[in-house]
């Protein structure tokens, strides 16, 4: 009988040392700072960057012109040896996200890239004088605007209203 009484003794020791794991995951757990909350957006100026792309871009670089306060610039690049490639992205007071894209790369491949995968629908919309297509079924929805040269493409996770927002602010200019 004194085999069982070891036994007894190694499961004894098996729950008190599984109690107190428990224990210390409840300090850690309760004394260790912890956020749940969404990261700061961390707002960039995209104003050089702008200029920079204007100089530079074979085509009139897009950028928006009076949108609210509370829609934040959060990335920006110019790409001059990658079709000229603009992206300027957009934080919206929704917690969601809008970029302007543009390009001269080929159009199927360019529009492929900056929907994530999104296809062309039979839906078109008229903003600010110009004809966009509406795109969707990728990560992102899209307005994809044909030039002479270059194609625009509004996509995000924005709803369409958003997008004709960004699209609609948008001025295109050549320095």
């Amino acid at each position: 009988m004194a085999g069982s009484n070891g036994k007894q003794k190694t499961v004894r020791d098996m729950v008190l040392s599984l109690g107190i794991i428990g224990i210390a995951a409840a300090v850690i757990y309760v004394f260790i700072p912890h956020n749940d909350s969404q990261p700061d957006i961390k707002p960039v100026d995209y104003r050089v960057e702008l200029l920079t792309a204007r100089r530079a871009a074979a085509y009139p670089v897009a950028a928006p012109e009076g949108l609210p306060k509370t829609w934040t610039a959060t990335s920006v690049r110019f790409q001059g040896d990658e079709f000229d490639s603009w992206h300027l992205g957009f934080h919206t007071p929704d917690d969601q996200y809008v970029q302007i894209e543009q390009s001269t790369r080929k159009p199927a491949e360019f529009i492929d890239e900056a929907s994530q995968g999104a296809r062309a629908t039979k839906t078109t919309q008229r903003i600010d004088g110009r004809t966009w297509t509406h795109y969707t079924g990728g990560r992102y929805d899209a307005l994809v605007l044909p030039g002479k040269g270059s194609t625009t493409v509004v996509a995000g996770t924005g709803s369409f209203e958003q997008l004709t927002q960004m699209a609609g602010a948008l001025k295109l200019a050549k320095s």
